[in-house]
């Protein structure tokens, strides 16, 4: 019986043996196409019951932007619509106004003696902001209209940890205890916090 060597490595050993950087697969550049650095979704958005959505190009919508460490985001605000408090584990983002005014700021780490310091700006078309990454920083809609932001981020997988959903929406729930005391409120403060529909915030 005749055994094809090149069929066994080319379709059975080399797709076993793929190489990945940063969790993703690297191609092989003989497959690389033009729709991998190729995205046709940056378009408006519906807003959630907190008034934005978020719709991120990353790595996940864009194979090709796998070890280049920069990614984008549009940011649709509906009329005093937020972007909730959050953070980037993995990226500083760069965020310009397109349509319409937005209150921004994040807070610092911890400063010796000072505690959390808070940087905000209202930020009109064109204006732009910086936010470091790790910080909790967030944005608000105080017009009466739409407005859009564009945001530029410094890793192909930024992450994004929402503050309310990841304390009080965890699954598994984190103790109540614990967060009673954290926050010093009482049980049925947090409890009633819990049973909120906590949800992510792209799109």
């Amino acid at each position: 019986m005749m055994f094809d060597v090149s069929y066994l490595i080319n379709e059975l050993i080399l797709p076993l043996a793929a190489v990945f950087v940063n969790g993703f697969v690297c191609k092989n550049s003989m497959d690389v196409k033009a729709e991998d650095f190729f995205f046709d979704g940056l378009n408006p958005g519906n807003p959630n019951k907190l008034g934005s959505v978020v719709n991120l190009v990353n790595v996940e919508k864009i194979p090709g932007l796998n070890t280049l460490g920069i990614s984008l985001a549009r940011i649709d605000f509906a009329p005093f619509g937020l972007n909730p408090p959050h953070t980037h584990p993995r990226a500083t983002e760069i965020l310009t106004v397109i349509e319409g005014e937005l209150y921004v700021g994040f807070v610092t780490s911890y400063l010796n003696g000072g505690g959390n310091k808070l940087f905000t700006k209202l930020l009109k078309k064109g204006d732009v902001f910086v936010f470091p990454q790790g910080l909790i920083h967030f944005q608000f809609n105080k017009g009466h209209t739409n407005a859009v932001a564009i945001a530029g981020l410094s890793s192909q997988n930024p992450g994004a940890i929402t503050i309310a959903n990841a304390v009080f929406g965890s699954k598994l729930p984190i103790s109540d205890d614990v967060l009673a005391k954290a926050f010093q409120v009482d049980k049925k403060t947090v409890d009633w916090l819990q049973a909120q529909f906590w949800r992510d915030n792209n799109n």
